[in-house]
């Protein structure tokens, strides 16, 4: 197809490769399978990083044949509540004004972060008449009355209230991550004939089950003979770690274990203060890892550690989950039950499920993880990385995903995945 003749579908993503951030991550997958697809497709995302705002960007670039376009003075970190705001504001006003002026614009795509930002697609949107794509990676202001944030009456969760009524009406499409997130959705107005539920999916591009002798990972941070529970992403403050890194502080005796935390956010402010407070032997800390060594830090675990506040569900969607189950690796999630991941690990039986709170129950859990043959514990990864590939894997969910952009498949006719199938929908 000549570029000129190409429609152009404008995402905008505050995050965006090669920040490591999952959602930019997603972004960036969707986008370059549209683009394989013959279209044109344009972001606008932030100049900085977003979790270290030092981290500078280009202006402009092609990746995965993906026209990238930063905006400057729009992402000042997490450092607080207020600093994300105006990140977010700034933001959504300079993709109001460099999206209103996007050549041969067809279609939109936005997702919830920022929140704000689906107000700009809506005001694109009218001016240049196009449908509009929701992603809802997370749900705010939920989250932050949640969190004990602000209040259901307050002026910000008003507001907040009010963009998510007007994008959830104005959109064409709007994709929840899960039944409970589904479920929250429709309870703020009616959604669900324009809503597919999907969850997201892991980079499996990037990700090979590597075994321990010959993953320099292990051999890099001297893990030979050791075996791993790993924490690996963003450490969110809405789901705690406070229940196994107790567990932790109690467990080293058990020489042979240890914890590792691996990215960032600013829930890993407690595992540092850990660290600083008692030395503990079993607990290492690490930053996020480069996407084409994720393999390799995610192969180390022998068990993965997901978390989910009691609060969360259907507010937040943690996706480490899938890049687990990717690389063939058990799940221990802390947190509450039933819950999204609570469903994968009862249907697909790769797991355990430990209460927020319950140090004993998660002591428990982990000496009994440490008695469990090693061949059952490797069943519990095949299980889990034949999920992954027969119907969680990136190239059939991304593949739905784009399809509902494009109109190929109206939300509510979108094949489910195993995990929604076996759930139905709202």
């Amino acid at each position: 197809m000549a570029e000129r003749n190409r429609k152009t579908l404008l995402v905008l993503s505050q995050v965006y490769v090669p920040d490591p951030a999952s959602v930019g991550q997603h972004m960036a997958d969707a986008a370059a399978e549209l683009v394989q697809r013959g279209n044109h497709v344009v972001v606008l995302a932030a100049g900085r990083g977003y979790d270290d705002p030092s981290v500078k960007y280009k202006s402009r670039q092609i990746i995965d044949g993906v026209d990238i376009r930063r905006t400057p003075l729009s992402s000042f970190g997490k450092g607080s509540i207020a600093l994300r705001l105006l990140g977010g504001i700034s933001f959504m006003l300079q993709c109001i004004v460099r999206g209103l002026f996007v050549r041969r614009l067809s279609g939109i795509v936005v997702s919830t972060s920022p929140p704000m930002c689906s107000l700009a697609a809506i005001v694109i949107a009218m001016v240049r008449r196009v449908p509009i794509t929701y992603w809802v990676m997370d749900l705010n202001p939920d989250q932050m009355i949640e969190l004990g944030m602000t209040t259901e009456k307050s002026l910000p969760a008003r507001i907040f209230n009010w963009i998510n009524r007007r994008i959830l009406n104005r959109a064409h499409s709007v994709v929840a991550l899960d039944r409970f997130m589904a479920e929250r959705l429709e309870r703020k107005t009616a959604v669900s004939t324009r809503m597919a539920i999907m969850p997201p999916w892991p980079h499996d591009d990037h990700l090979d089950v590597v075994d321990h002798a010959d993953n320099p990972f292990r051999a890099a941070h001297n893990l030979e003979g050791k075996f791993v529970i790993m924490y690996s992403g963003n450490h969110s403050i809405a789901s705690p770690l406070t229940t196994i890194l107790e567990a932790a502080l109690q467990l080293q005796d058990v020489t042979q274990l240890v914890f590792m935390f691996v990215g960032g956010g600013l829930g890993k402010q407690e595992v540092e203060d850990v660290i600083v407070a008692h030395k503990p032997s079993n607990i290492i800390s690490l930053p996020y890892q480069p996407l084409d060594q994720i393999k390799y830090s995610l192969s180390a675990a022998d068990i993965h550690l997901v978390a989910l506040g009691d609060s969360m569900i259907g507010i937040i969607h943690p996706c480490k989950v899938y890049g687990a189950m990717a690389v063939a690796r058990p799940v221990l999630l802390v947190g509450p039950s039933p819950s999204h991941i609570s469903d994968i690990i009862d249907e697909f039986d790769i797991g355990w499920q430990v209460a927020h709170g319950d140090v004993e129950g998660a002591i428990r859990a982990i000496r009994s993880i440490l008695e469990t043959p090693a061949e059952v514990l490797a069943e519990r990864g095949t299980r889990a990385r034949a999920a992954i590939t027969e119907s969680l894997s990136k190239e059939v969910l991304c593949g739905r995903f784009c399809d509902v952009i494009e109109g190929k498949s109206s939300p509510k006719t979108v094949e489910r995945s195993r995990e929604t199938a076996s759930i139905g929908s709202v």
